[in-house]
């Protein structure tokens, strides 16, 4: 396989858009992914995602596969497998599409979706950040950067007594048992 992903749907400009699977190297995310046992499955430019919840370019999850396309943005295949990492083990085993979830699991998604990009070559938390700004999250602080800084302690206590990071905030590379 190629490492990148060339993205025909768009131009190169992409100072108004986000970071997209076809602009990172492929092996960079292959590698952050396998340390989860989650499997990137690329479909073709133009068809249906399976198990995207929202539709369009979002990615998709369906047992262990993530299910992406070229255009998917990075922050969406982030978000989709720090789903993945977060669930408990039966609703993990029966996932298909919703991962469903409480708010609480759902702010744990967030923030480690920040600290995992970057392990990702060329995205980082400062541009997911803006991505996640430009894709329309919302945090009551008004943006991603100041929730994550200075309201998200409960995220991140969330995401500790899961074992999920460690104190340095940084991924334990496990699943929530």
């Amino acid at each position: 396989m190629n490492e990148t992903i060339l993205n025909t749907n768009r131009g190169t400009d992409s100072s108004d858009d986000v970071l997209r699977l076809a602009d990172v190297p492929l092996a960079s995310v292959n590698s952050l992914l396998s340390n989860y046992g989650l499997s990137l499955k690329i479909i073709a430019a133009g068809s249906e995602i399976p198990g995207s919840f929202w539709g369009d370019e979002e990615a998709g999850l369906i047992g262990n596969d993530l299910l992406v396309r070229g255009d998917t943005p990075l922050h969406s295949l982030l978000h989709e497998a720090c789903h993945y990492v977060c669930l408990d083990e039966k609703r993990r085993n029966d996932l298909h599409t919703d991962a469903g979830g409480d708010y609480d699991e759902e702010n744990a998604v967030c923030y480690l979706q920040i600290l995992l990009a970057d392990h990702i070559e060329g995205f980082g938390r400062q541009r997911m950040f803006k991505d996640m700004n430009r894709w329309g999250y919302t945090f009551r602080l008004g943006s991603a950067r100041a929730w994550f800084e200075s309201d998200a302690g409960d995220a991140l206590n969330w995401l500790l007594k899961r074992k999920l990071v460690n104190r340095d905030q940084q991924p334990c590379w496990r699943l929530r048992q």
